[in-house]
């Protein structure tokens, strides 16, 4: 969705509120997408700051469908908007100065709320996903998924130079 910027960039200065509803329908990262399955409206307030920039605030929640980082089940996750932006509208000072955010949703008078969403996105991601804490994650053998249950694949993942450490340990077990 692209809003239009005229009023708050015109001389009155005239402030916009607004709720914004949000269009994606799935975030792509790494050449992967995830589907958002629960978008709130975006509640956004733009206003114009002085010297040629605006200050836009925004708050909103979408919730991805992200596969768990060791079992690969998929774990709907929210992933909360709630942002402070100040950014500059002027054309003539493209190198920006460290205290202005990235100013690539705005285009002139527009504001591409759908860009801006993408960026909080990639900022708000989560690093780790598990369906759990205590996942259990999938054999490396067979690919069982060791939460629903175990499998006959010995253990062969140990360095067999590490031998006489897992015997120290085996041997101190009932400790």
């Amino acid at each position: 969705m692209i809003l239009d910027l005229s009023s708050v960039l015109s001389e009155q200065h005239k402030p916009i509120e607004a709720s914004v509803s949000i269009e994606m329908e799935s975030f792509s990262s790494g050449g992967v997408d995830f589907p958002l399955i629960e978008r709130s409206p975006l509640q956004l307030s733009i206003e114009y700051a002085g010297k040629k920039q605006l200050s836009i605030e925004g708050r909103g929640e979408v919730t991805a469908v992200i596969p768990c980082d060791r079992c690969l089940k998929d774990v709907e996750v929210k992933i909360p908007l709630d942002f402070h932006k100040k950014v500059s509208v002027d054309p003539e000072h493209v190198d920006q100065s460290d205290e202005l955010d990235e100013t690539n949703y705005i285009d002139g008078s527009n504001l591409d709320v759908e860009q801006l969403v993408r960026n909080e996105l990639l900022v708000g991601w989560p690093t780790k996903i598990l369906c759990s804490d205590d996942c259990k994650g999938i054999c490396s053998i067979c690919g069982q998924n060791l939460n629903e249950g175990t499998c006959d694949c010995e253990d062969t993942g140990l360095d067999p130079r590490m031998s006489v450490i897992r015997d120290v340990f085996k041997n101190f077990k009932e400790v």
